[in-house]
């Protein structure tokens, strides 16, 4: 395993991911997850109707496997007869529950989520914590000229709140752009291809920065550069692994290369 206790990369972004790179895993685990399963069936029943909640049911029934005639939250006469609400709201919670146990990062799952973290960010229950050399990094990285995206299993919905809620202030500034897993799966390397023609640049002058092996794999794949974050609560690496890896920001400086090159 390569340790980097100092490097320049030059790139014309970083794309970052969030839980075990620029926060810890355990915020998520222990505090954001948590929220979801204590207040989901207040906010259900506050908000059933909301276009936005009914959107995210129909992505959680294909999360879920249901067949669209058998869908346990919605009655049988006809595919908009809901059923009684305390009803509804039991399958939804279980569905969601069930989800959740599996660690799923499935679309809907990840809608309701952050439908649910939105309350709570806004209304103060919920602040985000990022280690303290994620803000001087952001600091030095965007003024070298360096882009700064995010790229999340959660989604855009969840990473906006999540930056724009933390104990040291609204982040939201730093980032251009955000990607979750409607653009691909974060373990397929067609996704980083994607990403990097959304940015309207060659992969090579992307550098991702994540802690998971698959995701390391995928965007090597796809030719980006890649630096593997060591994170205190991570899940190790492979001992054989070959990628450069850190455990700080501190350890990289980026500079912008001169040309888009796509």
């Amino acid at each position: 395993m390569e340790s980097l206790p100092k490097t320049t990369r030059i790139a014309r972004c970083a794309l970052l991911d969030i839980e075990g790179t620029v926060a810890d895993v355990r915020f998520v685990y222990d505090v954001m997850f948590p929220f979801v399963r204590e207040h989901l069936r207040e906010f259900l029943q506050d908000h059933w109707n909301s276009p936005s909640i009914q959107s995210g049911l129909s992505l959680l029934a294909i999360d879920a496997g249901f067949k669209p005639d058998n869908i346990p939250w919605k009655a049988q006469r006809g595919p908009s007869d809901l059923q009684a609400p305390e009803q509804a709201i039991d399958q939804v919670v279980l569905a969601v529950g069930r989800l959740m146990d599996r660690d799923s990062k499935t679309t809907g799952l990840k809608s309701l989520q952050g439908l649910v973290w939105e309350s709570g960010f806004r209304s103060g229950k919920l602040r985000a914590e990022v280690f303290a050399d994620v803000v001087p990094a952001l600091e030095r990285w965007k003024k070298a000229g360096v882009e700064l995206r995010i790229y999340s299993s959660g989604s855009i919905l969840a990473q906006k709140l999540f930056f724009a809620h933390t104990t040291v202030g609204d982040l939201t500034p730093f980032f251009s752009g955000n990607y979750d897993t409607t653009i691909g799966s974060k373990k397929e390397p067609e996704s980083y291809l994607k990403i990097a023609e959304d940015l309207r640049l060659s992969p090579t002058q992307v550098i991702f920065f994540t802690d998971v092996l698959g995701e390391i794999q995928a965007a090597r794949s796809a030719q980006m550069q890649v630096i593997a974050c060591v994170r205190p609560n991570n899940a190790p690496l492979p001992k054989d692994f070959d990628g450069p890896t850190i455990e700080s920001f501190d350890q990289v400086e980026l500079l912008a290369s001169p040309t888009r090159n796509h």
